[in-house]
């Protein structure tokens, strides 16, 4: 079997390659996927591409396998950043990553291959079944905080049938292990952190670059008591509680107001009064097909391990209400919903609140 696998130069995808060795059946080429942001803001903080292409070409050297590297620079700028940046404007709350696997890593990259390979694997902690109709579906890792489901949810069934996930059975600790075990250049390097395309450059940073600040008013939701100002809205998000500087916390941001340049906060202790149990989304992606609604069992509103129950209910073509077992005061405007039935993850869609 012909395989490309992607390499970001960390342990996971250096480990998942040389799992698809050991089968020693394949004919496979490494690529590392050279982004815009690296270059451009390199000012704003150490950019980490420079170490990541030397990690991956040290793993590919002992490998043995072929390594190439591909810009996608002006592709992360109009599919991801400028709609990041836009989502900020407007006050809500992005998630690049989950474009980012949908229209970068297995969107442009798979047309750049041109069906030269009959399988894309990466370093995903997540699994694909393939199903008595010839269809495919997503399930979780059996790793519930490793689990990278959430950030996969808006894959259809095209590039489901191309993906290999080599740690989908996989445990982060025994992925640690066998790092050790095949002696990788990269075998104690750490984890990477944050947005896909940031790297290490600090979020606000790149977010100020871009939209500069606008000065605001921090107040309270319940006294309408201004504690503090703001730099602007676009520098909060819903449900934050670091890096509001306020003392006798803590302190969460629960609501923001575009218009009026407003962030409102609330105390820990009236967070009650400031949560939700229902909102609505829009723009899902079914992984297999609408009648996957009908098969909702719990979802997930932010990465992590926890499956919340809940209920969903039609609302029009465009949009599903949905119900949840347990209020939640950090669901925003933007956010992404993604649905679950046990182990299968069923797609996902935007939050409107």
């Amino acid at each position: 079997m012909k395989i490309a696998i992607l390499l970001s130069g960390g342990v996971d995808s250096s480990v998942a390659l040389n799992l698809l060795l050991d089968e020693n059946k394949h004919d496979i080429v490494a690529y590392y996927l050279k982004i815009w942001l690296e270059d451009e803001l390199a000012f704003l903080g150490e950019c980490p591409w420079e170490e990541d292409l030397k990690y991956a070409r040290a793993v590919c050297e002992q490998a043995n396998v072929k390594l190439e590297v591909i810009s996608l620079q002006d592709e992360y700028q109009n599919r991801i950043v400028s709609y990041v940046l836009d989502e900020l404007k407007k006050g809500r709350t992005p998630s690049p990553d989950i474009y980012c696997n949908e229209q970068i890593k297995f969107g442009v990259f798979f047309d750049h291959l041109h069906d030269k390979f009959d399988k894309i694997a990466t370093g995903h902690y997540a699994k694909i079944k393939q199903n008595d109709d010839n269809s495919f579906s997503l399930l979780r890792a059996p790793d519930s905080i490793k689990d990278q489901t959430y950030f996969l949810s808006n894959l259809n069934q095209e590039q489901l049938a191309k993906i290999l996930f080599p740690l989908g059975e996989y445990k982060k600790n025994r992925v640690r292990e066998l790092a050790q075990e095949y002696n990788l250049p990269n075998k104690s390097r750490k984890d990477s952190q944050g947005i896909c395309f940031l790297g290490k450059i600090p979020y606000n940073d790149f977010v100020k670059f871009h939209l500069g600040e606008q000065p605001g008013d921090i107040i309270e939701l319940e006294t309408n008591k201004c504690f503090a100002r703001h730099k602007g809205v676009w520098f909060h998000t819903i449900g934050q509680r670091k890096g509001l500087g306020l003392s006798g916390g803590p302190w969460y941001v629960v609501k923001k107001d575009v218009e009026k340049n407003i962030v409102y906060i609330s105390h820990s202790e009236k967070l009650e009064s400031c949560s939700r149990d229902t909102f609505f989304t829009r723009n899902i992606n079914w992984i297999n097909g609408e009648t996957s609604s009908l098969k909702v069992k719990q979802l997930k509103l932010r990465h992590g391990p926890e499956l919340i129950e809940c209920k969903l209910s039609k609302e029009s073509n465009e949009e599903y209400h949905v119900k949840i077992s347990k209020p939640d005061s950090g669901i925003a405007e933007g956010q992404h919903a993604i649905f679950y039935n046990g182990e299968e993850c069923l797609g996902g869609g935007i939050i409107r609140v």
